[in-house]
């Protein structure tokens, strides 16, 4: 079995989330994709617009009927920072014949070598790399090991839409429908 691991913060969760993993399960071939949403990232500190239960809600609510997309909150059940190797790990306890695949962006490229407990890590899964439109990409480093996507490019980010919210704009095609009425409903962002 071939497996993919996504995480990311999802606040919210988009079309280009959904796409990314789309690439990844025809790209490589993947049985399954499961959705990580991080506690915290060591990366952003005092990134989280909304809260680890609107995050979770709105991955649910948005991967409904995807038969092959799951949704994993193990890294909001353990709780502050989310470091990949104890998911990674996790996975290889559940699923020890399982080949493993964890999404990342071009922009974490350069940072491998200072992921927590990272030649474990390099040992223990393939990554899978999201390009960032209209930039070149940088090649992985050993010990690590990985295949960028081709995918489908779609310039939209979390940021992007939170602001877009803020000022009282669209979203509509950037997200899910239930997701977008569920943002506007509580009047999240805003």
């Amino acid at each position: 079995m071939r497996l993919g691991i996504f995480g990311g913060s999802f606040d919210p969760f988009h079309a280009g989330h959904f796409l990314v993993a789309q690439a990844a399960m025809e790209e490589a071939c993947l049985d399954r994709v499961f959705f990580v949403p991080a506690a915290q990232s060591p990366f952003k500190h005092d990134d989280q617009a909304s809260s680890a239960e609107h995050r979770l809600r709105w991955l649910r609510l948005a991967l409904q009927g995807c038969s092959d997309y799951f949704v994993d909150d193990q890294e909001l059940q353990r709780g502050g920072i989310s470091y990949a190797i104890e998911t990674v790990l996790s996975y290889r306890d559940r699923y020890p014949d399982a080949q493993l695949f964890y999404l990342i962006g071009a922009d974490h490229v350069p940072t491998l070598q200072q992921w927590r407990r990272a030649p474990e890590l390099a040992q223990l899964v393939e990554f899978l790399i999201v390009p960032r439109p209209g930039e070149a990409p940088c090649s992985i480093s050993e010990p690590f090991s990985g295949q960028y996507l081709k995918g489908f490019p779609l310039e939209v980010s979390s940021s992007t839409l939170r602001l877009r919210l803020r000022e009282r704009l669209s979203i509509r095609g950037l997200v899910h429908p239930k997701v977008e009425e569920d943002i506007v409903k509580r009047g999240i962002y805003l």
